[in-house]
């Protein structure tokens, strides 16, 4: 989703939250994986509740929940009309899924408020969606994959996989999915253009 459906600006969130007092944020934020409590959060081994409790020991001053998810939230920029879009009109030729990294602090809250843009909710754009929080494993690892395909209940040969991480197509091929990278200033539909296609 992210990178992908998404737009994201990590630099935003990492900005967000030394400004608020907290002394690593550079280094437990990833591009495609987190470390840390954000980590945990991601692949569902901690409650949000218990990060933000946990997240507490690396600022220099005291902090409340809301201004901790307030900065995290800096981390997404938005999603282009464009996208959601695009995702309407293949809805009717494809079966779309979603398989994401994402926590339930910003799944449930500015994610979901994206996706409510066009005045839909995220489950009118998908056919199913699988989160790595829920999961309980996060992309790359090949669990959340497994888990996808039984949940989805879909077939990886007859399933083709966006991601903008290398890693994550790499990881997703060895299981019998295309895959498709979706480069920086690219879209996902580049790949319905293409002459091939």
């Amino acid at each position: 989703m992210g990178g992908v459906i998404i737009d994201l600006k990590r630099e935003n969130c990492v900005a967000a939250l030394t400004a608020i007092g907290m002394r690593n944020a550079d280094e437990m934020l990833g591009q495609y994986v987190q470390t840390g409590e954000f980590l945990d959060l991601e692949r569902g081994a901690i409650t949000s509740e218990e990060f933000h409790k946990a997240l507490r020991k690396h600022f220099t001053r005291e902090v409340t929940d809301s201004q901790i998810d307030e900065a995290f939230f800096k981390f997404l920029i938005g999603i282009p009309a464009h996208r959601l879009t695009a995702l309407r009109n293949l809805r009717p030729k494809y079966r779309i899924y979603m398989l994401s990294n994402t926590n339930p602090i910003m799944f449930e809250h500015k994610i979901r408020e994206f996706f409510q843009a066009e005045g839909l909710e995220m489950e009118n754009y998908f056919d199913g969606i699988v989160v790595s929080y829920k999961a309980k494993a996060v992309k790359p690892d090949r669990k959340i994959f497994d888990y996808a395909v039984e949940t989805l209940k879909i077939k990886p040969e007859e399933t083709l996989f966006f991601d903008d991480s290398q890693s994550n197509l790499d990881s997703a091929a060895k299981l019998g999915f295309a895959t498709y990278l979706v480069k920086p200033g690219t879209e996902f539909t580049d790949y319905f253009s293409r002459p091939d296609k």
